[in-house]
């Protein structure tokens, strides 16, 4: 496995051909033009607050970058020209927060808040169920919404519709979805729940889809844990890993005079065509190769919300996760990939050189009331004291607290994810050796019932 991402801008040859032909029909099918906003070009750069939660450990309340380099480690420096207004780096498998910028900053999330809709909704529908879609359910989406091409009148599976909430992050399908579960107002209200059951306490949905409307934020924090929450279930994890798909199209009408040709199944022939996940790092795109072991999760962009992302990656038998939410510089759309990775390569190399600065929580129990785990009455210093994340990162301890069991289980997943499927794509990457690692986890012991979420 190599150790440095080639996630990095330069000219591609190889794309130049099969680049086009993968890259070209899915734009052309849909809009992803960011929402429109009244925002300025001199306004000048907003500062964090003085004062955030302190959810997960102290230094994570504090403005500003924060990383504990073990002494006498050789922990590599931070990257250069890192320009994102918030990031997080952690381990899935402790649930130690590496290195962190402004992680509690309550930002606009863009599409990355369907992660929270995916894991609040996803469980209650099976992916066969079908569903002819109604005028009213695509009512209520923003001017410039990304699109997959749900149309009214046409029958769509949910397996089809969650392809489109992750593939193309299709807010057409996110809105379709919400009608199926009792319309968007019962759908946000659902979401705000989880959101409190996991304990993700910047977060606040106000639509669905992620689209900028006011009062809608979440933190690189919250996104992290909302992503370790949904990659704890299969259905989640190989949609988020998908590369590509086939998405249902109109029913061939037959002419004058013929009869109505069936497919296989006995249902209407339909027209397919090929829609491509957005997540850049697993497909690449013209100047930026896939990154070496990702797994998912999810992108956004808007214009209040700039470009964010959360990803998962597995290099050795580690996996981290990594959230970045507006950088600020001048590369584009690509420079949210850019900066996530060059993250993920100094969370491998600095990984055991470093002490954590603070943890992801494990959720809260259901019966608790969201004060599980410390912090009780909602106060948001919860979790690990800052004595205990240092004793754990001096020790080299890969246990906490903090619900290492459910990492524990977030690990396997992307594990089994990188076995079956983004590795089914990137074959050029050599496979990790899956049973050494499973021998490995089975002699630390059972995960903690308390920690686990079941796969749904």
């Amino acid at each position: 496995m190599p150790t440095t991402s080639s996630a990095v801008r330069r000219p591609r040859r190889a794309l130049a051909l099969a680049g086009a032909t993968a890259f070209l029909t899915p734009l052309l099918l849909t809009s992803v033009a960011p929402a429109h906003a009244d925002d300025k070009d001199d306004e000048p750069a907003p500062k964090p607050p003085a004062n955030m939660s302190t959810l997960g450990g102290a230094r994570l309340g504090a403005p500003g970058t924060q990383v504990d380099p073990r002494p006498g480690g050789k922990a590599p420096a931070l990257p250069k020209k890192l320009t994102a207004r918030s990031w997080i780096v952690s381990d899935a498998e402790t649930g130690h927060v590496l290195a962190s910028h402004n992680a509690h900053w309550r930002l606009p999330p863009a599409s990355t808040l369907k992660m929270l809709f995916a894991d609040t909704v996803l469980p209650k529908f099976p992916k066969d169920r079908e569903y002819e879609v109604k005028r009213t359910d695509l009512s209520g989406m923003g001017e410039g919404s990304s699109l997959v091409g749900v149309k009214e009148g046409q029958t769509y599976s949910v397996g089809d519709l969650w392809l489109g909430v992750f593939l193309r992050s299709g807010n057409d399908a996110v809105h379709t979805l919400a009608a199926m579960n009792g319309g968007v107002e019962k759908t946000v209200r659902e979401m705000n729940a989880h959101a409190e059951q996991l304990r993700a306490q910047d977060t606040h949905a106000v639509s669905p889809d992620g689209y900028d409307r006011a009062g809608q934020v979440s933190s690189a924090y919250d996104l992290t844990l909302i992503a370790r929450s949904g990659m704890l279930k299969k259905d989640f994890r190989d949609y988020a890993a998908t590369v590509r798909a086939k998405f249902p199209g109109e029913v061939k009408k037959p002419k004058k005079g013929e009869k109505q040709k069936k497919d296989a199944d006995g249902k209407p022939e339909r027209e397919t065509f090929e829609i491509q996940n957005t997540n850049r790092l697993l497909t690449g795109d013209f100047g930026l190769d896939p990154y070496p072991g990702i797994a998912g999760v999810k992108n956004g962009s808007t214009t209040k919300a700039g470009n964010t992302f959360t990803g998962v990656a597995e290099r050795d038998g580690r996996v981290l996760l990594v959230t970045v939410m507006h950088p600020e510089g001048g590369a584009g759309h690509l420079g949210v990939y850019e900066e996530t990775a060059k993250l993920f390569d100094w969370g491998f190399a600095a990984a055991d050189d470093v002490r954590p600065v603070g943890e992801l929580v494990p959720p809260a129990d259901p019966g608790s009331g969201g004060d599980a785990g410390g912090g009780g009455n909602g106060d948001p210093k919860g979790g690990a004291d800052e004595a205990s994340l240092t004793s754990a990162g001096a020790s080299g301890d890969h246990s906490s607290g903090g619900g290492a069991g459910t990492a524990f289980a977030v690990t396997a997943g992307c594990l089994a994810v990188l076995a079956l499927g983004a590795y089914g794509v990137h074959r050029r990457w050599p496979l990790p050796d899956l049973g050494r690692m499973r021998r490995h986890q089975q002699a630390a012991g059972p995960r903690p019932e308390g920690d686990r979420t079941p796969e749904k």
